[in-house]
C-alpha cells in the first residue's frame, strides 16, 4: 500500500474544510469511571492500592495494537524483548524479567486471558481481538492469583456474550500488502443462554528484504477464533465456557548485521530492513523443509477453560477449570545471512491442565475476605536443532521431556480500622515440581566424548509469600494514599540449552522479592491521577550466565542464582480532560537497579554494579473529538520514549565499547476517525512509527566471544513506518 500520499492529503483537506462547521462532541467534561477486577472483585481502578494501568480493548484496536508486545510502548515501566527476533518474548516489569531464548521456563511476568494463566511465554504470541480491557498490575502478584510472580501480571478480559443481538466487522488494507479482519456476533440463544463468536485475522505486511535477492520477508498469516457460551443454570449459577483456537504460520523476523565482520568479508547493513537467510541442503532434509524455506514459524494453539460462578448469599464461590495445547514449529536464521552460522528450528508440544478454586465473601464496606485452591499441570516436549557448521563444524540437536505440577493455597483480607482505613493482608503456600528427563544433546558429525544422553534434571519445592498493606481514603472524593511490603515467589527451573555438560542441568532457585510500594491516587473531576514508587530487595536474581565446572574448571553455560541485589523507582500517570471532547495523556516510568553482591566466572566482579536494564520509559496522548457537516470525527496520536538499554554483552567485547547497548529512541503514532453522525460506519485511518524512525528491539552476537572483527554482531529492528485504512461496521 505505500506511503498514501494522496490518501493522507485528502484527509487533511476534508479534515481541515470541516474545523469551520466543528463543534466538540457532546462529552462530558469529567473523566469515566474505569472498572477492574484486578483484586477477583468488580471496583474502581481508583479505589485499588495496586499500580496498575487500564487499558480499553476498543482504543487498543484503533490503535493497530494487535499483539501483546506493543504493550510496551502503551505502559510505563513495561518491555517486552523478542529473543533473538523470534517467538519466545522476555517481558520485564519494573526491571524484573527473564532472559532465556529456551521455552521451559515460566516468566515473572504472568499473562492471563479470562483468568486463565500461559504456563510459557511463547504461548502468548496469538492475536489480540475482541477486547474489553487489558490491566498491566505492577509488584508481585499471588495472594489473589493462582500462579505465583515477582514483577507482575497482564490481564487479557475478553469482551462477554451479551443478552441484545451485536454484531460487528472490520476491514483494513495497509503498507506491504497488509490485510486485517476482525468480527463479532453476539447475543441470547435461549432466556438462559447466551453465545458470543469472534474471529481475527492478518495476512500480509513483508517489510524485510533479502540483502541479495530481493526476496520479501515478513508477511503475516495468522487467523484466530473464539466461541463464547454463558449460562444462567440457575438464579445463583452462572456458567461460562470458553474455546479458542489460534494458527500462526506467519514469516519469522530476519536479523540485520548490525556492524561489519571485515575478518569475514561481511559489511554492516546500512538498511534496517535488510536481512538474509539460507539452509544447508542436508540440513533442511533432516528436518523434512525446503531447502528454500524461509524463517518463519506454523504454531497452532487451542485453549478451552469453563468458569463457574455460585452466589451463596454471604459468599462466592468460583471455579475456573482449564485446558491448554500448544505447538510450535518455527524456523530461524539467527544469523541474518544465507551461510550456516547460526540456522535454528524448534519443535515444541505442550500442554496444560489447571483447576482453580475460590470462596470470597460478598461485597462488604468493612471486612472482606477470599480464599483460594490452585493446581497445574504441565507438560512440555521440545526437539530444536542448530546448524553451526560455519564456525563449530558441527550442527547440535537438543531434545528432552519436562513434567511439571503445582499445587497452591492463597487467600487475603482487608479490614477496615477506622473511617478511610483499611488493613489488607495476604497469605500463599505453594509446592513446585519440575522434572527434565531424557535429555539429550548429539552432534553431526558424531564427536567422541561430545554430547550428553538421558540426562535427567529435578527441582522440588515449596515457599511461602505474601502482603500487608495499609489503604487509607481522606477525606473529599476520589482520593487513595497507600503503602504495601509484599514478598513474591518466582518459580525456580532447568536450563535446557544446546549443552555438553549435565552440570548445566542442575536446576536453578526460585528467586524471592521483598517490595515495598507507596502509592497516591486521585480523581479530581476532570484530572486523574495515580503515583507509585518502589524498593525491591532481590535474592536470588535469575540470570544468564555460567557455572564453572569443579573437576576441569570448563565454563559451563547456564541460568544461575545471584546473590544479593536491589531495584528502586516509580511510575507516574495522568489523565486530563481540560474540555469536552479533548483527552490528555502522560505516563513516566523510572527505575534503576544494583548488583548487590554477584560475582560472575563470565563476566567478573558485578558487585556494585548497575543492573542491565533501560532506565526510563515517556509517553503521552492526545485525543480531540467534535462534531461537524453531519460527521463524528476524531483525531488522535501518541508517542513514546525508550532510553537506552545497557548490555551485560559489552563485558564480553574484545574490541571494547558499548556496541551492543540498544540506543534510545522516539516513537510516534497518529489516527483519523471519521463516521456520519448517527451511524454504524467508521473510516479510521491510522499511522504507526510516524516518522519512520529508526530502532532495535534486541542486539547480540555469533561466535567465540563478541567483537566487531570476527563474530557476527546481529540485531532485531523494530518496524518501519506504516499506514493502515480500516472501515468499520457496528450494530
Amino acid at each position: 500500500m505505500g506511503r498514501h500520499p494522496h490518501a493522507v492529503s485528502t484527509a487533511i483537506a476534508i479534515l481541515v474544510g470541516s474545523l469551520g462547521n466543528a463543534r466538540a462532541a457532546d462529552a462530558p467534561s469529567t473523566l469515566d469511571r474505569v472498572q477492574i477486577t484486578a483484586q477477583r472483585r468488580v471496583e474502581s481502578a481508583q479505589d485499588v492500592g495496586l499500580a496498575v494501568s487500564v487499558l480499553s480493548g476498543d482504543e487498543l484496536k484503533a490503535k493497530g495494537v494487535n499483539e501483546i508486545n506493543k504493550l510496551q510502548h502503551e505502559v510505563p515501566s513495561l518491555e517486552v524483548e523478542p529473543a533473538f527476533g523470534s517467538g519466545q518474548p522476555q517481558f520485564r516489569i519494573r526491571g524484573i524479567g527473564f532472559q532465556d531464548y529456551g521455552a521451559n521456563n515460566a516468566s515473572p511476568v504472568g499473562v492471563y486471558v479470562d483468568e486463565v494463566g500461559f504456563a510459557f511465554p511463547v504461548q502468548t504470541q496469538g492475536l489480540l481481538f475482541d477486547l474489553e480491557r487489558v490491566e498491566v498490575l505492577r509488584g508481585p502478584q499471588g495472594t489473589l492469583y493462582g500462579k505465583n510472580t515477582t514483577a507482575g501480571a497482564i490481564n487479557l478480559i475478553t469482551k462477554r456474550p451479551t443478552k441484545q443481538t451485536e454484531y460487528g466487522l472490520s476491514l483494513g488494507v495497509g503498507s506491504h500488502d497488509a490485510l486485517t479482519a476482525q468480527g463479532y456476533l453476539s447475543g441470547s440463544l435461549s432466556d438462559a443462554l447466551r453465545g458470543r463468536v469472534s474471529v481475527a485475522s492478518e495476512h500480509g505486511g513483508a517489510w524485510q528484504t533479502n540483502r541479495a535477492t530481493g526476496e520479501k520477508l515478513g508477511d503475516k498469516r495468522i487467523d484466530a477464533v473464539r466461541g463464547q457460551l454463558e449460562l444462567d443454570v440457575s438464579r445463583d449459577l452462572k456458567a461460562s465456557l470458553s474455546l479458542s483456537h489460534n494458527q500462526d504460520k506467519s514469516d519469522a523476523q530476519g536479523l540485520y548485521l548490525f556492524t561489519a565482520r571485515p575478518n569475514a568479508g561481511e559489511p554492516a547493513d546500512t538498511n534496517r530492513r535488510a536481512t538474509g537467510w539460507g539452509l544447508a541442503p542436508d540440513f533442511a532434509q533432516s528436518l523434512g523443509l525446503s531447502q528454500s524455506a524461509k524463517p518463519g514459524r506454523d504454531n497452532r494453539a487451542t485453549n478451552v477453560s469453563l468458569t463457574l460462578n455460585w452466589d451463596l448469599g454471604a459468599t462466592r464461590l468460583t471455579s475456573i477449570s482449564a485446558h491448554q495445547r500448544f505447538t510450535r514449529h518455527e524456523l530461524g536464521d539467527w544469523d541474518g545471512t544465507a551461510v550456516n552460522h547460526s540456522d535454528v528450528y524448534w519443535q515444541d508440544r505442550a500442554r496444560i491442565t489447571s483447576q482453580e478454586l475460590r470462596l470470597a465473601s460478598a461485597p462488604s464496606g468493612s471486612f472482606n475476605w477470599l480464599a483460594g485452591a490452585y493446581y497445574s499441570k504441565e507438560q512440555l516436549d521440545e526437539d530444536w536443532s542448530t546448524d553451526f557448521r560455519k564456525d563449530y563444524g558441527l550442527i547440535t540437536r537438543t531434545r528432552y521431556g519436562q513434567d511439571g505440577k503445582t499445587w497452591a493455597l492463597f487467600g487475603q483480607a482487608d479490614q477496615a480500622l477506622a473511617p478511610g482505613l483499611k488493613l489488607v493482608a495476604g497469605l500463599r503456600w505453594e509446592h513446585e515440581r519440575r522434572s527434565l528427563h531424557d535429555f539429550s544433546t548429539t552432534t553431526t558429525p558424531v564427536i567422541a566424548g561430545l554430547g550428553v544422553n538421558g540426562a535427567s534434571g529435578l527441582l522440588d519445592g515449596s515457599h511461602a509469600s505474601g502482603k500487608l498493606a495499609l489503604e487509607y481514603q481522606p477525606a473529599g472524593p476520589g482520593q487513595l494514599i497507600y503503602g504495601s511490603i509484599s514478598r513474591g515467589i518466582k518459580s525456580g527451573g532447568i536450563t535446557a540449552h544446546n549443552t555438553f555438560n549435565t552440570l548445566a542441568l542442575q536446576p536453578f532457585q526460585p528467586e524471592k522479592l521483598i517490595a515495598y510500594e507507596a502509592g497516591y491516587k486521585a480523581d479530581l473531576g476532570t484530572l486523574r491521577l495515580s503515583a507509585a514508587i518502589f524498593h525491591y530487595d532481590y535474592r536470588d536474581q535469575q540470570f544468564q550466565d555460567v557455572t564453572t565446572s569443579p573437576t576441569t574448571g570448563a565454563l559451563i553455560g547456564k541460568i544461575i542464582n545471584i546473590q544479593k541485589s536491589s531495584l528502586d523507582g516509580g511510575e507516574l500517570e495522568l489523565q486530563w480532560r481540560p474540555l469536552a471532547g479533548l483527552t490528555l495523556g502522560q505516563t513516566l516510568g523510572y527505575k534503576k537497579g544494583r548488583f548487590k553482591q554477584f560475582v560472575s566466572p563470565l563476566l567478573g566482579d558485578l558487585s556494585g554494579h548497575a543492573q542491565f536494564i533501560p532506565k526510563l520509559s515517556y509517553g503521552g496522548s492526545a485525543a480531540y473529538a467534535w462534531q461537524g457537516a453531519g460527521w463524528d470525527w476524531k483525531l488522535a496520536g501518541d508517542y513514546s520514549y525508550r532510553s537506552r538499554y545497557a548490555s551485560w554483552l559489552n563485558r564480553l567485547n574484545v574490541d571494547g565499547g558499548n556496541v551492543y547497548d540498544i540506543p534510545a529512541y522516539w516513537l510516534a503514532n497518529a489516527r483519523l476517525e471519521v463516521a456520519p453522525s448517527n451511524s454504524p460506519w467508521q473510516a479510521t485511518l491510522g499511522v504507526r512509527n510516524l516518522f519512520n524512525r529508526d530502532y532495535d528491539l534486541t542486539r547480540n552476537f555469533f561466535g567465540n566471544r563478541p567483537s566487531t572483527k570476527d563474530d557476527l554482531n546481529v540485531a532485531a529492528a523494530g518496524e518501519p513506518r506504516t499506514v493502515t485504512l480500516t472501515l468499520s461496521y457496528s450494530y
